[in-house]
């Protein structure tokens, strides 16, 4: 995956609780483990006044103008804020791959549902936990601002607002390492690529019928 270090982005607000995977990606639009191409459909139900179905042309589908992902104030978001317990749901890893598709590589909210926390550092995307009157604060801003952007260093852990109001996040060491050196899980065990080689050449001399 793709490092992250800093990220300077227009915010787009989702401003609803509890937003579930299923609304994220809807549940037809996991067959495919591509892990690629899911971006159109985020949102879908929401995004689009018709039933969307894997395959479809998405371009002459009609939309739903009062989405905020369709309003034209928020295109080319990277950042979106929301509110408590985003991503919860089932499991599906098809939603951080979908939102990141999309284009967003930050996600900021009081909460998120744990395994869609996981994940979503997993693929890459940045989820950034802050108390709720400062999500407010933001949702505000996003408000009576178009165009409003904020800017991210995962480095040194700070959000900078357009005002120059300095943010601080807090982010567990290990996952921060991860999206500075741009690691998933594959990426991790190239890392002992050597130590594995050295196993498997051991193990092969002295059990070679495992090996045939």
């Amino acid at each position: 995956m793709e490092k992250f270090t800093n990220l300077k982005a227009i915010v787009a607000p989702m401003d609803r609780p509890n937003v579930d995977t299923d609304a994220i990606i809807p549940k037809q639009f996991l067959k495919s483990i591509k892990r690629s191409g899911f971006g159109p459909n985020l949102f879908d139900e929401w995004r689009y006044l018709d039933q969307g179905e894997p395959g479809m042309d998405n371009s002459g589908r009609p939309l739903n103008e009062e989405f905020v992902l369709n309003q034209s104030r928020y295109q080319g978001a990277k950042i979106l804020i929301a509110r408590e317990n985003f991503g919860c749901g089932s499991s599906r890893e098809h939603a951080p791959w979908a939102l990141l598709d999309y284009g967003f590589q930050v996600i900021i909210a009081p909460s998120f549902a744990d395994i869609f926390f996981s994940n979503s550092f997993k693929n890459g995307i940045l989820l950034i936990k802050l108390d709720a009157n400062i999500i407010d604060e933001l949702f505000n801003d996003v408000a009576v601002n178009e165009g409003y952007e904020l800017n991210v260093d995962l480095e040194k852990q700070t959000i900078t607002k357009a005002d120059g109001t300095t943010i601080s996040f807090e982010i567990d060491e290990f996952r921060k390492h991860r999206l500075l050196n741009g690691l998933d899980d594959i990426g991790l065990t190239m890392q002992h690529v050597d130590d594995i080689k050295t196993y498997e050449q051991r193990r092969s001399a002295e059990a070679p019928w495992l090996f045939k």
